[in-house]
């Protein structure tokens, strides 16, 4: 351990309360992590097309249910110009192919891994049964070189190279992510690549007149960094991935890197129409915040919805911050400029190269039928007085052994543990507090936010949510209701490199 990480767990451990001496952050501006600098030569910004990742096909439908394959590979794409990466990607792509679900129309993907390492989906902001979650010891193994006798499984139930996850698609519309989630190495494989988008449709959101096809875009906003050969930096004490998961003790706050990448492609320029565009915002990161704002000036993001679908009403919004694991399903007029206008999306907690996103150029008028009504959907209300109990989380950091964790409720992550048993179907609050920046995100079902430091929810805390950012020193309360799905689920932070240093608990709901 360096003095750096011996102070920072003593101002835990002992006080109770944030060392910030103890950290001494690289890029202290709202992050929790240690700044990663590439190598490569990168390119001028707002050269490079925005690349929209594919739509998916079903392989098979029935009059139940839509089937589809992925399989993961490793593939060399050019990410950087000039450049090849070496990713981990779903069907060879970073991002993966998006799907698209309807609300109550079962979808099963057969994931195929022909990657030398373990992996588990887990499609984040799913309503899904435990035994397709992607619970972190339910991996999927290679087909060759790996059994529970050479490497740890953990105990999970575990298939050999492939598995299928049924989703029932019992929720209501909205933008949902799939990533890998394999116990103490999600972060270095989402890193490399593993996570795309699904998205749910129902009819509530067909009916309302939102922009759509060419017009609502996917955005999943990553920072990586690159070698001088166009790889991947990641700070791992086994690059193999087959034996030590986690990261090193230098970035145990998390990973930043200096390349904004959208969609895969580094602060990107899309052509858009003098029209109005539906942006599915995504922050993929492992470990850093954003806070967007469009310039010209005073050029507002409509938010529509949130990680748990749509709003019931939309919110004009001047900044969207955005913690790894969150999204705002968000509506921006281009009618409003010129053609020829640069419209930029900034991101007002990086500096430097992380202080820009990507470039929209506006290309000429064009007819446009769409509009933001100012009812988009029914949000029910849960209530303080509708819950059973409260439990408290608290998320802080402090040494376990050797080294330094991030522990939730002073213990590490034990797969063998349940940590709380939950009735289906109750409401309960749960409440979470922090030493630091932790995006806290739980799984089956969505919440709402009731209270930060016992007030009021903050401005981006707008309808169903499944990851709430708590700032540091911070208390926030959510309401919470667990239906339909018996079995073991998780809660955790959703900086990758927490995660993978223990900062995980297991709930069972019956």
């Amino acid at each position: 351990m360096n003095r750096r990480h011996v102070l920072g767990a003593f101002g835990l451990s002992a006080l109770g309360v944030v060392s910030f001496g103890g950290l001494a952050l690289s890029d202290p501006r709202g992050q929790t992590g240690e700044l990663l600098r590439s190598r490569a030569r990168l390119p001028k910004p707002h050269t490079v097309p925005l690349p929209v990742p594919p739509v998916a096909r079903p392989v098979r439908t029935d009059p139940t249910t839509d089937f589809y394959e992925i399989v993961q590979r490793e593939a060399d794409l050019e990410l950087l110009p000039g450049l090849r990466t070496r990713v981990f990607g779903y069907d060879g792509l970073f991002p993966g192919p998006t799907l698209i679900s309807r609300s109550g129309r079962p979808t099963v993907v057969t994931h195929h891994n022909q990657l030398a390492v373990p992996v588990a989906v887990h499609l984040h902001g799913g309503h899904t049964p435990a035994d397709s979650d992607g619970h972190p010891t339910d991996l999927i193994l290679p087909t060759a070189g790996w059994s529970d006798q050479t490497h740890a499984t953990h105990g999970g139930a575990v298939t050999a190279g492939q598995r299928d996850y049924t989703y029932p698609m019992r929720q209501r519309a909205a933008t949902l992510w799939y990533h890998d989630h394999r116990m103490d190495s999600t972060a270095a494989q989402v890193y490399r690549g593993l996570a795309g988008f699904h998205l749910v449709t129902d009819d509530e959101e067909a009916a309302l007149p939102l922009p759509r096809g060419d017009r609502d875009i996917p955005l999943m906003i990553t920072d990586r960094a690159f070698d001088a050969d166009g790889s991947f930096r990641y700070p791992t004490p086994d690059h193999a991935l087959h034996t030590t998961g986690g990261v090193t003790d230098t970035y145990m706050e998390g990973v930043l890197g200096d390349v904004i990448l959208v969609n895969g492609a580094p602060w990107p320029v899309l052509e858009v129409a003098a029209a109005r565009y539906r942006l599915r915002l995504l922050n993929a990161s492992n470990a850093r915040r954003y806070q967007l704002r469009l310039a010209p000036a005073r050029t507002p993001f409509i938010q529509i919805g949130s990680d748990g679908g749509l709003l019931d009403h939309p919110v004009e919004q001047t900044t969207i911050l955005l913690a790894p694991g969150e999204r705002a399903d968000v509506v921006v007029d281009f009618a409003a400029f010129p053609p020829g206008t640069a419209v930029t999306m900034n991101n007002t907690l990086g500096a430097g190269s992380t202080a820009q996103i990507m470039l929209f150029r506006v290309t000429g008028r064009a007819s446009d039928d769409s509009h933001v009504p100012a009812r988009l959907s029914h949000v029910e209300p849960l209530r303080r007085s509708q819950a059973v109990r409260t439990r408290d989380w608290r998320f802080r950091r402090a040494p376990t052994g050797e080294h330094p964790s991030w522990l939730i409720n002073d213990r590490p992550f034990d797969p063998a543990r349940i940590d709380a048993d939950v009735t289906l179907g109750d409401v309960e609050i749960w409440r979470f507090t922090s030493d630091l920046h932790h995006p806290v995100h739980a799984h089956l079902n969505p919440f709402q936010v009731l209270s930060r430091r016992g007030g009021a929810p903050g401005p981006y805390d707008l309808g169903w949510k499944d990851t709430v950012d708590v700032s540091p020193s911070e208390t926030v309360e959510v309401l919470v209701r667990f239906t339909d799905y018996a079995g073991r689920y998780l809660l955790h932070c959703h900086n990758l490199e927490h995660e993978d240093m223990a900062m995980m608990a297991a709930f069972r709901t019956r």
